[in-house]
């Protein structure tokens, strides 16, 4: 279970973009930003079209997200472990 600093479950509610910016707004009222060309694990998000990245889903629950033209995803889990490097 993904808990916000106040113990409240945590979930993804929408994704935006902004060049090689990926922004995952959560249902605590943070949203997050991460630097796609600096994050090798996500290489084939930072590589996708813009068509690609619009194409996504938030999977059951809220705890990952998917894009259906690239077969892949990522779970909320991992981005919040990338919170404190940034």
């Amino acid at each position: 279970m993904l808990t916000s600093p106040d113990k409240k479950t945590v979930i993804a509610t929408h994704v935006r973009f902004d060049n090689t910016l990926l922004y995952v707004a959560l249902s605590d009222g943070r949203e997050m930003s991460l630097q796609l060309d600096n994050i090798h694990w996500l290489d084939w998000l930072y590589g996708a079209t813009d068509e690609q990245r619009a194409n996504w889903s938030i999977e059951p629950g809220g705890f990952a997200i998917y894009w259906e033209d690239l077969d892949d995803g990522i779970e909320l889990c991992h981005l919040l472990s990338l919170e404190s490097l940034f």
